[in-house]
């Protein structure tokens, strides 16, 4: 479980528990994680951090991200849990929000589309 963003962190930003998504059995997608070897402190924001220190920081971990070989992995984890708070899989907690409503909507619309197609095909 995390702790609040305002706690120092005691383990790199990944889960301490899953099972593995990947279809190899190396174990579980986090133990390859690019930010296991990063301060977490990196992927969260300490409180009243300064918008500027915030940016740069939010850079920083997404260019770890950006190195890293379960990089979807993780985002998909963010995205289902869904995380609240933090960069992960490369997205900060806002841009997942983002992702998410767009998931929504193109779930929907495909759902609205299937229901016309089939009463299209009924009538």
């Amino acid at each position: 479980m995390l702790q609040p963003p305002h706690q120092p962190l005691q383990v790199a930003a990944v889960p301490a528990q899953r099972s593995p998504s990947r279809e190899d059995d190396v174990g579980p997608w986090h133990s390859d994680a690019a930010c296991r070897s990063d301060e977490a402190g990196l992927f969260f924001a300490p409180s009243k951090e300064p918008t500027a220190a915030r940016l740069a920081r939010e850079e920083a971990a997404k260019r770890v991200c950006a190195r890293c070989p379960v990089m979807v992995d993780c985002r998909e984890h963010a995205l289902m849990q869904p995380e609240p708070y933090g960069v992960w899989g490369g997205l900060t907690a806002a841009e997942r929000r983002v992702a998410l409503a767009r998931r929504r909507r193109r779930d929907i619309e495909l759902t609205t589309a299937a229901t016309a197609e089939r009463i299209a095909a009924a009538g």
